[in-house]
């Protein structure tokens, strides 16, 4: 009888994570930050249709690096889960928190049990209030969440973008002071960003009760120096 070939637990996750981390890698990347208002989401994304950032519920938004099925699919089980547990209880009760912790835990799962990993990384923003500060949620591709207080950096070269934000970010920053940050942290030393290369949203009180809005076309140029 032949003996299965034995492959260690410790290669198998080390396999597993330069996977996930080389697809990821190669998408492009994306950032997210507090300003003055709310919170500022900004993805290298020339596309018009398939979109990186989205809204998921009346005060929190999805934002997505890597394969785009398979963060969409996650996006649309949050849209899921948001509206069922808005519809069951009460909009207030629907929270960033507990949704991240959802996805982690999936990932997670995914990661641990799958042959495959999914090669996504995600964020979850929700804009504060009174009571408690924005919140920017990072789950990794194995399920490690992380809460940012002022940044998010996902996919592409991160340790440069969050190097060129971190000497750049000031408290309470203007939008157009973030966006010009975030767009010149993106574009690194050798590129030059243009609007229609950016996929940009907003949550920001103002907005209604549904605070994600996009920025396109004129105000977004308006924005940019």
């Amino acid at each position: 009888m032949t003996m299965p070939y034995y492959v260690a637990p410790e290669q198998v996750m080390k396999d597993r994570a330069e996977y996930a981390q080389k697809g990821i890698a190669r998408g492009r990347s994306l950032v997210a930050t507090t300003y003055d208002q709310g919170i500022l989401i900004v993805a290298d994304n020339p596309s018009r249709s398939l979109h990186k950032i989205s809204e998921i519920y009346d005060r929190i938004a999805f934002a997505g690096v890597g394969k785009y099925n398979e963060f969409d699919q996650l996006r649309v089980s949050g849209i899921r889960h948001a509206d069922t547990k808005g519809y069951a209880y009460s909009r207030e009760d629907v929270e960033a928190r507990s949704l991240a912790n959802l996805y982690a835990q999936y990932l997670g799962q995914v990661f641990t049990h799958e042959m495959k990993p999914l090669e996504v990384e995600i964020l979850v923003a929700e804009l504060g209030n009174d009571l408690r500060p924005p919140q920017l949620y990072h789950v990794a591709y194995e399920g490690t969440i992380t809460d940012e207080d002022r940044f998010a950096v996902l996919g592409g070269e991160t340790e440069a973008i969050v190097e060129a934000l971190d000497a750049a970010w000031t408290p309470e920053w203007t939008l157009s002071e973030a966006l010009h940050a975030a767009v010149t942290a993106l574009a690194g030393p050798e590129r030059t960003l243009e609007p229609d290369d950016l996929e940009v949203a907003v949550l920001a009180e103002g907005n209604g009760r549904r605070a994600f809005r996009r920025l396109v076309d004129d105000e977004l140029a308006g924005l940019l120096p």
